[in-house]
């Protein structure tokens, strides 16, 4: 056990000093698809098209099927990207499979929004199906009805604006709305809203009125895009990048949920990002990243590590987000994030602050069982419960629910593990552990004595799929596809499993 737990406690190390280069997010089906039809040329991208043909699923969607809400923008721009790729091995049995996928889809637009809607659908989606129809015709395709009165109200607000300032959130989804290349210009990494897919619309705009300085900051943008995803192939692109906010932030907090933040065999990097947060953090708040806007999510959570970590955190940034009695992740946002007013009560509740209506939302916020479901950024309820958990928690040891205790014992799966789709996975594994971590501190001995009997079962899981350095795999953050954040979610895997080694015992 003490061998495994100094190698788990070396790899954090590893990982916490590496946050510096970026960030690490896994390939993205839909921003290398769409990174592909806007380089436009086969030649020199014939790997990155056999990546992309090898992650279609047998069903001939991309994406898991668990979690059919997200398959759509990455199976539109999968058939328009490799519609110019005939002559290569599977692509034309690429195309005729995706067709018939779309065909047989229901439409989740039809009448109305999911709350959950992958980010920038309404402008996504109604744009990649007139891409489609041009090329395909009559194909009875998902036409996402719902979605074009949002669509044309985001595009009437966007023709009022002449340039949107650089990092604004709808640069974002540029590759949808954009048709000039002065409406945007590269941020200092050279990104078009920290998004590949966006640069490189962009980009192919720009070139087409000549190269200039601003285009070769684009391509060398991303080059750099393309080494975050580890894939090793040049073309392939993560969903968002830099995360050079949110990937440090998350990682701290997750040690925090662990109990690991305070420990001192991982003290150093932690006293160097924190020092980095607080020297980045302004009045305005934090966003995911340098040169993108600020908002409630990342600002919170960097006022709760901060906090936690003794350094003097002002409310005052988190404020601009307030409205009413809760907190919008950004002005003009379409629906309520419920993990962002999670985090937002949980750094109020740190810093002595009154929270009384976030508090009461969150309780609010439950499903029948008592768990936390209704997550616009996460696709487990794992994610939003052990964090809520947490947060309603915070400085009321009184504090106890037996409901949502019930419910989560309940959902763990007969192979040890947790997770929200057909399969356990350690990352979901984890968050269920730092939910129980806060439940068994307010427990009574038999409580206390269930609890550990479920963790052994999860201990036992995880023991017999961990492998040292191991790159997480399974996408479960909502962007504009479902995306797998890879240092963050690896944090996460590492300090679940480190909690379950130690249950019980001295940290």
């Amino acid at each position: 056990m003490n061998v495994l737990s100094e190698q788990i406690l070396s790899e954090l190390r590893v990982l916490l000093s590496e946050v510096s280069d970026g960030g690490s997010v896994g390939p993205s089906v839909y921003d290398t698809a769409r990174a592909l039809h806007f380089h436009g040329n086969v030649t020199g991208r014939q790997d990155a098209y056999a990546w992309l043909i090898a992650q279609q699923q047998a069903d001939g969607g991309w994406g898991s099927a668990d979690f059919p809400l997200f398959r759509h923008a990455s199976t539109w721009a999968a058939l328009l990207a490799l519609q110019r790729a005939d002559p290569l091995p599977g692509a034309a049995d690429a195309v005729q499979a995706a067709t018939r996928f779309l065909q047989r889809q229901p439409d989740p637009y039809a009448h109305a929004v999911p709350e959950d809607a992958p980010i920038g659908a309404e402008l996504i989606l109604p744009q990649l199906c007139g891409e489609a129809a041009s090329l395909l015709g009559t194909v009875a395709f998902p036409r996402h009805p719902a979605l074009l009165p949002l669509r044309q109200a985001c595009l009437d607000k966007l023709a009022a604006a002449a340039m949107l300032p650089s990092g604004h959130p709808l640069l974002h989804s540029w590759e949808a709305w954009g048709t000039s290349p002065t409406t945007a210009c590269p941020d200092d990494d050279g990104s078009i809203g920290i998004s590949p897919s966006a640069t490189a619309a962009w980009l192919a705009h720009a070139m087409t009125r000549g190269s200039t300085p601003q285009a070769g900051r684009a391509d060398a943008y991303l080059r750099m895009a393309s080494r975050a995803t580890r894939s090793g192939v040049e073309g392939v692109v993560p969903n968002v990048w830099p995360i050079n906010v949110f990937e440090p932030c998350w990682s701290l907090y997750t040690l925090h949920l662990a109990g690991l933040f305070v420990h001192p065999g991982l003290a150093e990097p932690v006293r160097v990002i924190v020092a980095q947060l607080d020297a980045r953090l302004s009045v305005r708040g934090l966003g995911p990243a340098l040169h993108f806007a600020a908002d409630a999510d990342d600002t919170a959570i960097a006022l709760c590590v901060l906090h936690i970590a003794g350094r003097d955190a002002a409310v005052d940034a988190l404020r601009h987000f307030e409205t009413g009695e809760l907190f919008v992740t950004f002005p003009g946002e379409r629906n309520a994030s419920l993990s962002t007013n999670i985090h937002a009560l949980h750094a109020l509740r740190l810093l002595g602050k009154p929270a009384a209506g976030t508090s009461a939302y969150v309780e609010a916020s439950r499903n029948p069982h008592g768990l936390w479901d209704n997550e616009k950024w996460h696709v487990s309820w794992l994610y939003p419960t052990a964090h809520a958990v947490a947060a309603l928690a915070q400085g009321k040891p009184e504090w106890r629910d037996e409901r949502a205790l019930a419910a989560l014992l309940r959902a763990q799966r007969g192979d040890g593990g947790w997770g929200a789709g057909r399969a356990s996975t350690f990352e979901e594994t984890a968050y269920a552990l730092f939910a129980l971590r806060v439940m068994d501190e307010r427990e009574k001995t038999p409580g206390r004595r269930r609890i550990a009997q479920v963790v052994a079962r999860a201990l036992e899981w995880m023991l017999a799929r961990h492998a040292a350095h191991a790159l997480p795999k399974t996408p479960l953050w909502i962007g504009k596809e479902l995306y797998c954040p890879t240092r963050v979610v690896r944090v996460a895997e590492l300090a679940g499993l480190w909690l379950a080694l130690r249950w019980g015992g001295p940290s």
